[in-house]
């Protein structure tokens, strides 16, 4: 898949990252299920590295996959801390723990780990921008 132009600014992409954060950090709603949740935990990391990614003038691919976007990053020359590099493991909420019969129910203290990984992404990201 060839890159595109990205739209929005990197400060767009981080507010939308801090947006499915607080979603994902959010009581569970009646009839709702940890793993979507999870999946918001997922979309707030993707999005806070594609504000990174766009900062730095650096085209991404729509993907959710974490790993590539990391490893795009580190190929361009962005030095990426062993906590956000951890939070790929977050790319299995995208689509595998969303869709009935794929995986295992997802656990409290899955998700609490998913939402501090995401956590720590939003927050490496609000302070890479900040500092640049």
């Amino acid at each position: 898949m060839p890159h595109r132009k990205q739209p929005g600014s990197a400060f767009d992409w981080l507010a939308r990252a801090q947006g499915d954060l607080a979603i994902a950090s959010a009581t569970l709603p009646e009839g709702a299920f940890l793993e979507d949740l999870c999946f918001h935990a997922q979309q707030a990391a993707e999005k806070a590295l594609k504000a990174i990614s766009i900062h730095h003038d650096i085209p991404f691919l729509y993907t959710h996959d974490l790993d590539k976007l990391t490893t795009d990053l580190k190929h361009s020359g962005i030095e990426i801390p062993p906590a956000v590099e951890e939070a790929t493991i977050l790319t299995t909420f995208a689509w595998e723990a969303r869709y009935p019969g794929t995986g295992e129910p997802v656990t409290q203290d899955e998700y609490k780990e998913a939402v501090a990984m995401a956590g720590t992404v939003v927050e490496w990201a609000v302070s890479a921008l900040k500092n640049n």
